[in-house]
Order: structure tokens, then C-alpha cells, then sequence
């Protein structure tokens, strides 16, 4: 049996865990070095990927500043999420925010750090990236199209930090982002349709507050259709090996999606488009060894 003090102290971890969504610092971490070892350094041995010291500062570096983001964007949309997510935001306010702001400088602070380890261009990288996530945080998240262009472009910034490491400018790195930079917009908009209500309640001026459901669902429809470029070409044009078979569970997806998308009009409904794009965005992570099976096959070489 647990005494009330370890209780106690299990609800905050929780309560923080769920702040800094460690699920999703999760997959990115996973994904960072997913992605090192099947595309953007796919010709050096997986040994040497999985044990650059360099990689895991930027890494860990990465998953700092991302827990450091949730914790100010939980700051300035406490109010908001009281209406879209009140059971979620009771378990977050099991910590104080003046606790949640120290953890965020110290966050920031173990960043900043870490980056020190790999460079100085690391350090400038990572210091304009934290101040970047807190303006959009603080003013940019409000406005529309603006707030949704950024915050896609901040999810997908931990993995540029390893694009730029490793200096692989192949067209099918660029192609890979192109997808999962267009997911991720949609996913934007869509959780945009999903906290309606409370984004309105505290004027937030997003695309569907401002220009309505009708024109949100419009836009998702054309990024649906313009996530079929870099998907088909993945697929027909580049060497993606078994990944293919996840680009077209993908289109299928997508289809669903949009199919779906029209005949919503409810917050529970929105809840479960918003999830379709997070299943695309985990199957890709989960997917990326598909790309070439006999590196996963002869892991071997690595025990040894």
C-alpha cells in the first residue's frame, strides 16, 4: 500500500508527465533516430549512428526544449483548455504553475547545455528555437494561418537540427518532410475544429473562429489532396522499400479522413479525425525500418 505523502507525489509526476506529454517526446525521440539511422545517414553502420555522442545531445537536447514548449503553451492556454479539456486540465493543475515555470527554465537551461556538448551553432540553434516556440506560444498561436504555418513548422524542427548534422540534402529527404510537414498542418487545423469552443470563448482568432467550419474543412480537404503528391512519389518514385505499404495504408487513411471530415460537426467528432492524423504520424515512426528490412534483420552486426 502506498502511504498518502507517495501518493501524493505519484499525482505529480503524472500531473508533469502529462504537462510535458511525455508520450509524444517519446515517439519524437524514437523517430529522431529512426530517421538517423534508415534516411538521413543510412550509409554509415547503425553502430556508429546509435552511439554518436554528438546525436544523443541533440537528441536529448530536442526532447528538452520540446517538454519545455508544452510547459509554457500549458501557461498561456490554462484558461482555454479549462473549456476543451477540463479533465486533462485538472490533472495538470495538480502542479503549481509557478513549479511548472521553474521546470521550464531548467528545461530550457539543460538545452542550451546539452546543445554546448555538439557546437556553438548547436547553442544559437536550439536558443532560437526555444524563443521561437515561446512567441508562438505567447502571441502567434492566436492568429490564424500564421499560428498554424508555425507551430507545423516548430513540430518538425527537432528533426532539421539532425538533417543539418548529418548534411543529407538527398530530394527523398526533402519529400519525407514535405508528408509529414502536410500531416502535421492538417492535424493543426483539425484540433483548431476540435477546441472551437473554447478558442472562441478567449478570442482566439484561429481559421475556424474567423472564416468558419465550412472553410476549415475546404483547406483540410486541398491538404488532403496535396499529401498525395509526396505520398505517390515515395511510393513510385523513390526506393522506401516495405514503407510503401505504409504510404498506402496512408492515402486509405486520408480517404477516411476527409470522408469523415464532412459529415462532422461535433467536438467528439473532430476528437476523432484529430486522432486518424496522430495514427498516420505513429505508423510512419513505427514504419521507417520498413524502408530497408535487411539492416533490421542483420541488427546482429551491432550485438557483436
Amino acid at each position: 500500500m502506498l502511504t498518502r505523502k507517495q501518493k501524493h507525489i505519484l499525482l505529480k509526476f503524472f500531473s508533469m508527465f502529462s504537462v510535458i506529454r511525455g508520450y509524444n517526446i517519446l515517439v519524437v525521440v524514437i523517430a529522431q533516430y529512426l530517421a538517423s539511422i534508415y534516411i538521413l545517414a543510412h550509409d554509415k553502420p547503425v553502430k556508429e549512428v546509435v552511439l554518436d555522442l554528438n546525436l544523443l545531445m541533440l537528441v536529448l537536447a530536442s526532447a528538452a526544449a520540446i517538454a519545455g514548449g508544452y510547459i509554457i503553451n500549458n501557461f498561456y492556454d490554462s484558461e482555454k483548455d479549462l473549456i476543451n479539456r477540463p479533465r486533462k486540465t485538472m490533472l495538470d493543475r495538480l502542479v503549481s504553475q509557478n513549479t511548472k515555470l521553474s521546470f521550464y527554465f531548467v528545461l530550457n537551461f539543460i538545452a542550451v547545455i546539452m546543445a554546448s556538448y555538439v557546437s556553438f551553432r548547436a547553442v544559437v540553434f536550439f536558443s532560437v528555437y526555444i524563443f521561437a516556440i515561446w512567441f508562438y506560444s505567447h502571441k502567434l498561436k492566436k492568429l490564424p494561418f500564421i499560428g498554424n504555418l508555425v507551430s507545423a513548422i516548430l513540430t518538425i524542427t527537432p528533426f532539421f537540427v539532425i538533417f543539418v548534422y548529418y548534411k543529407n540534402f538527398e530530394h527523398v529527404v526533402f519529400v519525407h518532410a514535405m508528408f509529414l510537414f502536410l500531416v502535421i498542418s492538417m492535424r493543426e487545423l483539425t484540433k483548431d475544429l476540435e477546441n472551437l469552443q473554447g478558442d472562441m470563448a478567449q478570442d482566439y482568432h484561429t481559421i475556424p473562429v474567423v472564416y468558419g467550419e465550412k472553410t476549415s474543412k475546404l483547406m483540410l480537404t486541398v491538404l488532403s489532396v496535396l499529401t498525395l503528391v509526396p505520398t505517390l512519389l515515395l511510393i513510385f518514385q523513390y526506393q522506401v522499400g516495405k514503407m510503401s505499404y505504409y504510404f498506402y495504408v496512408s492515402i486509405v487513411l486520408l480517404l477516411v479522413f476527409v470522408v469523415m471530415l464532412w459529415k462532422s460537426n461535433s467536438k467528439s467528432q473532430y476528437l476523432i479525425l484529430h486522432n486518424i492524423l496522430k495514427l498516420i504520424i505513429v505508423l510512419g515512426v513505427i514504419s521507417i525500418p520498413l524502408i530497408d528490412i535487411g539492416l533490421v534483420l542483420n541488427k546482429i552486426t551491432f550485438i557483436r
